[in-house]
């Protein structure tokens, strides 16, 4: 009975690609075409932030540019795609255009990107939005990656754990100074929540990385709260041109 419901849903609803809406054999997946456009990360990556770095791993530790003049309170990071071209449109789509749907594919490219940085214990974590956007979008993008990212992973998973405590003006166009500034003091541990991360590693999930001042008072507020460790894990990066 369940095999012809499903059949019969497949018939008046056939699967269609994420990127441009063609008809594709499986919901949630990409066309060939699309596939072959979106940028995905792979090879050589920094290690604290996830962007594609030129050479091969030679057993020391890897980091760009940005994150050699940057301290990052976060230990590891990584990144599924770069931010541009298709994947931009993706992350657009799911931030703005009212498409949940694109986080089930992401958390899947996220988890094997992550993997390791994943252990059993950690906690998942999405970076907040204060709640007057909240009213405005209706949905968290980055509470929806995390959301799916904990059942494809199967590892526990606290929505709420930080809050923001103020609303900020929008970063776009800010250099990483400025974002720092912007977000001081605008994020912490959800008061009721600090329980679940007492001497945990944490997972913070995002939509893009820019310069990462946002994950880095997220990650902050984790540490301050008595968190083990933290890690950081983004459906994008924004890198520079090679």
């Amino acid at each position: 009975m369940l095999a012809r419901f499903q059949t019969a849903v497949s018939l008046l609803y056939p699967p269609r690609c994420l990127g441009c809406g063609a008809l594709v054999d499986s919901d949630f997946g990409l066309c060939g075409s699309c596939w072959r456009d979106t940028p995905f990360i792979g090879g050589t990556v920094c290690e604290s932030c996830g962007t594609p770095v030129q050479g091969a791993a030679d057993g020391f530790r890897i980091e760009c540019d940005d994150c050699m003049k940057v301290t990052r309170p976060w230990s590891d990071g990584r990144a599924a795609l770069l931010y541009k071209d298709r994947a931009r449109r993706m992350v657009l789509a799911l931030k703005h255009g009212d498409r949940p749907e694109i986080a089930r594919p992401a958390a899947l490219w996220m988890a094997r990107v992550a993997r390791p940085m994943l252990r059993d214990t950690m906690l998942i974590a999405p970076v907040p939005l204060h709640w007057t956007r909240l009213l405005k979008r209706r949905y968290n993008q980055s509470a929806v990656l995390a959301r799916a990212l904990s059942h494809e992973t199967g590892l526990a998973h606290c929505p709420d754990l930080l809050v923001r405590t103020r609303k900020t003006a929008m970063l776009d166009g800010r250099t990483a100074k400025q974002r720092f500034e912007e977000l001081s003091g605008a994020i912490s541990v959800h008061p009721k929540r600090r329980h679940r991360l007492a001497a945990r590693r944490v997972l913070l999930v995002d939509d893009v990385m820019t310069t990462g001042a946002t994950l880095g008072v997220c990650a902050q507020a984790c540490l301050d709260a008595g968190a083990a460790d933290v890690c950081v894990l983004t459906l994008a990066r924004v890198a520079k041109d090679p």
